[in-house]
């Protein structure tokens, strides 16, 4: 694929209020795995795909966002930049407020809490190929629990599934946009209601689906699982050298 990949927006603004042992003081974006924020590698999932531009839509602590993005060395053509989207602005508004920077062409767009081996160049490209203004990432998330079998009448127990996949797919981030998606954002929306909710009612969402790893930090168990996957040397979302 030799044409430029397109700008990618990441949510940097939320809380994390799940995640209280490190967002007190730190935002979520910031939290680290092994020794390095979780957006970092989200920015390096997208950089090893090609993508160049990205936006940070800041909100709560942003000022440590942008320190961070500020004082790192990014590679030189890479870039990335820092915009304050509001303190309590919903994941919809944060896009809107942005749409200066992306508008005119499709946009990527993602979370700065979820890692993936997912094939962003795939996904752009299943994009392309539909007749849909969007492309959302779908995934089954592994169960928090195992799961127990029964089978007769339903009080045999014959077995035990730990921790399987949800039979059921849920949104897993990583969407492509085309332009006229901004036109449907307004300040109070949140994304994943109004928008995503109207693309689906007038058939211009698809789902890309995704069998692979997929995990997003959204507790401190989260957290700590991420950084005992990265410690092991094998973390499934590096799919860079």
């Amino acid at each position: 694929m030799t044409d430029p990949m397109p700008p990618v927006a990441i949510l940097c603004g939320g809380r994390g209020a799940r995640l209280q042992e490190h967002t007190g003081t730190i935002p979520k974006p910031l939290v680290e795995i092994g020794g390095l924020p979780i957006v970092w590698h989200v920015i390096r999932l997208y950089a090893q795909a090609g993508f160049r531009e990205f936006v940070l839509l800041t909100g709560y602590l942003g000022e440590q966002i942008t320190a961070f993005v500020d004082g790192h060395e990014w590679p030189a053509d890479v870039r990335v930049r820092c915009v304050d989207t509001g303190l309590d602005t919903p994941t919809g508004g944060r896009l809107h407020a942005a749409a200066s920077l992306l508008e005119g062409g499709t946009f990527c767009a993602t979370y700065a809490d979820g890692v993936a081996d997912v094939d962003l160049r795939a996904l752009i490209a299943f994009h392309a190929e539909h007749d849909g203004a969007a492309t959302m990432t779908v995934v089954r998330p592994e169960l928090q629990f195992g799961v127990t079998e029964l089978g007769g009448a339903g009080d045999r127990v014959t077995g035990f599934r730990e921790k399987p996949r949800s039979e059921h797919w849920v949104n897993g981030g990583f969407f492509v946009f085309d332009a006229p998606v901004l036109e449907r954002l307004a300040p109070e929306h949140v994304l994943e209601r109004e928008p995503l909710e109207g693309l689906a009612a007038d058939g211009e969402l698809r789902a890309y689906r995704h069998d692979g790893f997929w995990d997003c930090m959204d507790t401190y168990k989260d957290a700590v699982l991420l950084n005992d996957l990265w410690a092991s040397g094998a973390p499934p979302w590096r799919t860079w050298a």
